[in-house]
C-alpha cells in the first residue's frame, strides 16, 4: 500500500511553486491563443476590469488576481488528488478538463450578471457596461475560445498532477 501524501511544509512550498508554474502555463496558452487569433478572451483583463475601469490598472490587477486564484485552485486540486488517492499528471489533466468545462458552461455565462463593466446579451451596451458578453461557451470571443480554454485548463491540471505525482514517488 502506498503512503498518503500529507500537507507538509515541503509540500506546501512545492504547491506554491507548482501552482505558479501551472498558472503561468495556463496563462501562456491563453495568451498564445489570443496572439494566434484563436480567441479574444483575456481572463486576466476580465478579472481586473471587474475592480477597475482603468485598462492599465485592470490588466495588472487582473494578473495578480489570476496568480492568486491559480494558487488557491492548486490547493483544491491537491485535496482532490488526496481524496481519490490517484496522483498522476493525466488525472490532473482530466480534472483540468472538467474544471474548464464547468467554467465555460456555468461560470463564464454568469459574468454579465455580476461583472460591473460587462454588457448583457439582453440589455446591450451602456456607458458603464461596455465589455462584450462572452455568450455560449464564451464563443463571442472567438469560436476557438472553448478549445483554447480546455487546453489551457488541461495543462494547468496536468502540471499540478505531475507535481503531486513526483511528490508521491519521492515518498513511496
Amino acid at each position: 500500500m502506498t503512503p498518503d501524501i500529507a500537507m507538509t511544509p515541503y509540500m506546501m512550498e512545492s504547491l506554491v511553486l507548482w501552482g505558479l508554474v501551472a498558472t503561468t502555463a495556463m496563462a501562456a496558452i491563453l495568451q498564445l491563443s489570443q496572439g494566434l487569433g484563436l480567441s479574444r478572451m483575456s481572463l486576466t483583463f476580465l478579472m481586473g476590469s471587474a475592480f477597475s475601469g482603468d485598462r492599465s490598472v485592470a490588466t495588472v490587477l487582473g494578473f495578480v488576481l489570476y496568480i492568486i486564484g491559480g494558487w488557491l485552485f492548486a490547493f483544491l486540486y491537491f485535496l482532490f488528488f488526496t481524496s481519490i488517492g490517484i496522483y498522476t499528471w493525466w488525472m490532473g489533466s482530466i480534472l483540468g478538463l472538467i474544471h474548464g468545462a464547468f467554467l465555460l458552461v456555468c461560470v463564464i455565462p454568469l459574468l454579465p450578471f455580476i461583472h460591473p463593466r460587462m454588457a448583457s446579451e439582453h440589455h446591450g451596451v451602456t456607458n458603464l457596461r461596455q465589455l462584450e458578453p462572452p455568450g455560449f461557451l464564451a464563443m463571442n470571443y472567438g469560436y476557438q475560445t472553448p478549445i483554447a480554454t480546455l487546453v489551457a485548463q488541461a495543462a494547468y491540471g496536468g502540471v499540478l498532477g505531475a507535481c503531486v505525482q513526483i511528490q508521491h514517488a519521492m515518498i513511496g
